[in-house]
């Protein structure tokens, strides 16, 4: 039956209320430009940055999110949205879990912690990598770590941890997305430690100072970004085709609307597939796309709050998340009452390949035994919380063809005013943290609305005619 439902023109249709989607709509407003709608498939805003809930009174993210940014448009916002004392101030505390002990992180900054021969063998490999030089251009992600670091410290710590992360093969993985997600390696202060065995306050890395909301976990940020907004936004509103040469696209409810551009903040992939013309070279490139999926294991206990650190990485078989961090540390309000002198909550992250069938039951006690057994949660503490939410798309794969894929794909799209991004849009995860997701949204904006140029998103061009048109 067709719908009867009338059709709307609206030049400016944003797929999507995550950060990205919500911060193109803000921008667009700033601007002066009110005719646009927001379709966001969930019932509430917020994406991959959302938080909730539990029956117990614990609140979790989808994941570990802290706030830090080096982007002034970034930080603007966020001073926009929250007054000084509804964001909390942290130094980042945070070590690696190594044969029973605890390593500060950066592991291979820290290798006095290690004994003495198996730290002076990471330091030899290490110095013997360095004399070689950089790994080639367009070395994969386990070439390049062993031409970085040697072959000891990608044994001891980068393979099983990036392994366990990514659920893909090192082989199979490009290294050109790494930048600022690696920290450098230097032989001489290690050394140093190893000889003297004094220890350091290592600072490195965007986030090593970061904030979080007081209350409502990160989802805060997104539902007072959208409560700013004035126009239409629809939640509980899927989209299920869009035929790009008539501009339209039908959501869930029935209704048909036109566009003249389509910001698409969702996964790239999916985008692809419910494009009606989108041709084959573009549809298969879409098929080869990885991602992971995320099991966010919360858990909460009566014991009180006693650990300091922020979050703690986990390479090794003791426990199967590969993170862990200190929830009710952040804030309070994580915890019922916001008494964390009676309450502590861990939220962990374990990643599994997509389509993965899961025991969420098994996972939970499989985690909070691990918990235990590390010695982050008292053998005799009580656990009242074990919530798990499932994230699809938790982490875009740099695969070796990622870019390749892209380049068939983004140049597709753009030709037919549909400008796909955020963390999956792009399939980027160099630029893939919650301020990218920002910038992106505002870029794009402006561009629509001025002509100006993007600051962090690049449009990849195609390799050859027939990539753009399709024959």
């Amino acid at each position: 039956m067709k719908s009867t439902r009338a059709r709307i023109a609206i030049p400016v249709v944003i797929l999507g209320g995550g950060p990205c989607g919500l911060a193109c709509a803000h921008e667009l407003q700033r601007l002066g430009h009110r005719d646009w709608v927001l379709l966001e498939a969930a019932q509430t805003v917020g994406g991959l940055g959302s938080s909730v809930v539990d029956e117990a009174g614990f609140t979790w993210d989808l994941g570990g999110h802290v706030v830090f940014s080096t982007m002034k448009s970034f930080d603007a916002l966020l001073d926009e949205l929250f007054a000084p004392h509804d964001l909390l101030r942290h130094e980042r505390s945070s070590f690696v879990r190594h044969s029973e002990q605890w390593v500060p992180y950066p592991f291979q900054q820290h290798l006095h912690h290690l004994p003495v021969a198996q730290a002076q063998k990471c330091l030899d490999d290490l110095a013997m990598a360095q004399a070689r030089g950089p790994a080639s251009s367009g070395t994969d992600f386990g070439v390049w770590l062993e031409a970085t670091y040697g072959p000891a410290l990608v044994k001891e710590f980068f393979a099983p941890y990036n392994h366990k992360i990514w659920a893909t093969a090192l082989s199979e993985m490009s290294s050109s997305w790494i930048a600022e997600r690696v920290a450098p390696a230097d032989t001489s202060a290690p050394r140093r430690r190893v000889a003297s065995g004094t220890t350091s306050t290592s600072r490195w890395g965007p986030n090593s100072q970061f904030a979080f909301p007081a209350s409502g976990g990160t989802g805060a940020i997104w539902k007072r970004l959208a409560s700013r907004l004035r126009g239409d936004v629809r939640t509980g509103q899927a989209v299920l085709r869009i035929d790009e040469a008539a501009k339209t696209l039908l959501t869930s409810d029935g209704s048909t609307l036109s566009y003249g551009s389509l910001v698409a903040t969702g996964a790239l992939d999916q985008l692809v597939a419910m494009t009606a013309g989108a041709p084959a070279h573009v549809r298969q490139a879409a098929t080869t796309l990885k991602h992971t999926t995320v099991a966010m294991v919360g858990l909460g206990y009566k014991s009180p709050t006693t650990d300091r650190r922020s979050w703690l990485y986990f390479p090794g078989r003791e426990a199967p998340f590969y993170r862990a961090t200190n929830f009710s540390r952040y804030a309070p309000a994580n915890v019922p009452h916001s008494d964390p002198s009676r309450y502590s909550a861990w939220m962990t992250e374990t990643s599994l390949p997509a389509g993965t069938l899961l025991d969420e039951a098994a996972l939970v006690e499989e985690c909070d035994t691990a918990l235990r057994h590390c010695g982050l949660v008292p053998d005799g503490a009580q656990r009242v919380s074990g919530h798990l939410e499932l994230i699809p798309y938790a982490y875009p794969v740099p695969t070796t063809g990622r870019d390749t894929a892209l380049d068939r794909i983004q140049p597709w799209l753009e030709s037919h005013e549909i400008y796909s991004r955020g963390r999956f849009g792009t399939w980027r995860y160099e630029i893939g943290n919650m301020d990218h997701a920002v910038t992106m949204g505002q870029d794009i904006a402006r561009r629509l609305v001025h002509g100006t140029a993007e600051r962090i998103y690049t449009a990849p061009r195609p390799a050859a005619r027939e990539a753009v048109h399709g024959r």
